[in-house]
């Protein structure tokens, strides 16, 4: 009698840790799902923060400006500032845009640039800030210019963005130079000056890269050049001779 007791209290034991189990279980799925569908979300709403708040302080001086200027209650409003600081932010940036592609704006550009290349540290940074948002915003010519190289150690690819080639003054080898962006934060990068031959030239675009790198690789193309294509110098070295005609 005792033995079949103890039998029953296993038994019910061993149901209650089933039980149990498969409970932790349905909690496990069920936070794996939450996070699979926040997730997105939550690094949109990151980055759309991370936007609208530059955007707001850069505009939040002209706002307290009007405010002292037209003093006005909603314009002292905390929700309203910042608000209005991007409104105007975004405004200032439509007007620049439209007046840089006008002649007279680009002729002003040209001669704050002149103006710029004068200053020793400040043409450096400007310049290379300059030809790299040219390079990443040129779609025709980037398109085809998302690689792909092993780093941080052999058999392990990382995407880049070649930037240009170069040739080595030794061998006379061609090399070339590819940004590496870091995946969620894209700002900041390795610059690796390699062999040309190492280089895998991929299919991707330009967006279909700066999704890759945002999303940690959760958004992407479904097929992509990874152990063949390697890039021949011959064809990258052309390129590269018709963009410096141009």
């Amino acid at each position: 009698m005792r033995d079949r007791v103890s039998g029953m209290l296993d038994y019910e034991e061993s149901g209650v840790k089933r039980a149990v189990a498969h409970a932790l279980r349905s909690l496990q799925n069920s936070i794996l799902a939450g996070i699979l569908t926040i997730g997105p979300l939550f690094v949109t709403y990151l980055i759309f923060s991370f936007v609208l708040g530059e955007l707001a302080k850069a505009g939040l001086p002209m706002v307290q400006f009007l405010a002292r200027v037209f003093p006005r209650a909603w314009l002292g409003d905390p929700w309203m500032q910042p608000a209005l600081a991007i409104v105007l932010t975004l405004a200032v940036l439509l007007i620049t845009g439209r007046i840089s592609s006008l002649v007279v704006g680009r002729q002003f550009l040209n001669l704050f640039e002149a103006v710029l290349e004068r200053l020793p540290f400040v043409a450096k940074v400007y310049t290379s800030v300059r030809q790299l948002l040219d390079t990443m915003m040129a779609k025709k010519e980037t398109s085809q210019r998302v690689v792909l190289v092993d780093f941080p150690i052999p058999g392990q690819k990382s995407i880049g963005f070649l930037t240009r080639t170069m040739t080595d003054a030794t061998t006379g080898a061609p090399l070339a130079a590819v940004l590496l962006p870091n995946a969620i934060n894209p700002t900041s990068a390795f610059l690796q000056v390699l062999p040309l031959e190492r280089v895998t030239l991929t299919e991707m675009s330009m967006e279909q890269a700066m999704s890759m790198l945002m999303t940690g690789g959760a958004a992407g193309p479904e097929t992509i050049r990874f152990t063949e294509g390697i890039a021949p110098a011959g064809t990258l070295l052309a390129d590269e001779t018709e963009r410096a005609q141009r």
